[in-house]
């Protein structure tokens, strides 16, 4: 074979492989074909779009032809992952019995965790019996079609301090938040979510109130989490817990923790502007950005236009908001 010919037929095996490495790593495997098309409605977007590369900020692989298949595979996998539905785990592993002056009543300790995704954080709760029965009974109000079938654990005359009773009673209100939780419009609605947090929030704002602002952070940042989970879909319902732990951070003289959580409160009010604790949670971040050395006149062109569109009236600082929440 002279030159020539071994030239052109060295060039044609490299036009060749290059074919079928170009085929391997666009084609999509029979996998990728039938991945359903909302799933890519799941991808999380980069938080800085500016920066390319093969990662996000989230540290998952973006899809890029620079991937190869086996790579690709493994994205979409990581996708699928990440798009499963999130749900609640109840358990109910340890009970104590609790006597006060002339009552004596059960204590059941409910650990909540969250599946379908990494959780470092469980929430830990204690309810009695008569909490559960006031759940289901108000319950029953609005929903008694989807309860109709949910048989509750009765009172018993005798005998409800007795291992075999309590034991029983553990697995069945184990079952019962389990079935409660499956229920959308249920699991949604204020009346099971008050039930998971209201005691807590009650007593943390209790101590707010009384100037114990240690105590009062300290079940904030417990309940906020379990709260966190229980409201998806609904980003206003949590403000007035993250203000609440701004102003103890804010009066532990914790202004960079204060900060932090106020920037949480104010990025879901950013489109709610009417919200009660807008205008009070801006000015006291302006006053927080101010003592950071923060960048603050961006923060105080928002409360000039506030002002602008609004009425002037009476408005209470975020302090005062806080001390009213969950006022008997």
């Amino acid at each position: 074979m002279d030159q020539d010919s071994h030239c052109t037929a060295e060039r044609e095996l490299l036009e060749a492989v290059s074919r079928i490495t170009t085929s391997s790593t666009t084609s999509p495997s029979d996998e990728e074909e039938n991945q359903p098309k909302a799933e890519l409605s799941c991808h999380v977007r980069k938080e800085n779009p500016e920066k390319d590369g093969t990662q996000d900020s989230s540290g998952t692989l973006s899809p890029n032809s620079s991937m190869t298949t086996k790579e690709l595979q493994e994205y979409w996998r990581n996708e699928k992952r990440q798009c499963k539905q999130i749900k609640l785990l109840f358990e109910i592993p340890s009970t104590r019995i609790v006597e006060h002056h002339l009552s004596k009543y059960v204590m059941y300790k409910i650990i909540i965790l969250q599946t379908g995704s990494f959780d470092s954080n469980k929430s830990v709760i204690e309810r009695r019996y008569s909490d559960f029965e006031k759940l289901h009974r108000n319950l029953l109000e609005e929903f008694s079609e989807e309860l109709e079938d949910v048989t509750f654990p009765k009172k018993t005359l005798t005998g409800n301090f007795t291992e075999e009773i309590i034991n029983e009673r553990k697995l069945a209100f184990k079952d019962y938040l389990r079935l409660l939780y499956s229920m959308k419009y249920i699991r949604r609605s204020k009346k099971f979510i008050d039930f998971l947090t209201r005691p807590e929030l009650q007593e943390a704002y209790g101590c707010l109130r009384g100037g114990q602002y240690t105590k009062a952070l300290e079940i904030l940042l417990e309940v906020i989490g379990l709260q966190e989970r229980l409201t998806r879909g609904n980003p206003f319902a949590i403000v007035p817990t993250l203000c609440a732990i701004v102003v103890c951070h804010k009066d532990l003289e914790n202004p960079a923790s204060a900060y932090e959580y106020g920037e949480k409160a104010l990025s879901r009010l950013c489109v709610h502007t009417s919200h009660r604790y807008y205008m009070p949670l801006l000015e006291t971040m302006i006053a927080l950005a101010y003592e950071l050395g923060k960048d603050f006149l961006s923060l105080q062109e928002k409360l000039e236009e506030w002002k602008t569109k609004k009425d002037p009236i009476r408005v209470f600082t975020l302090k005062e908001l806080a001390v009213r929440e969950y006022v008997r």
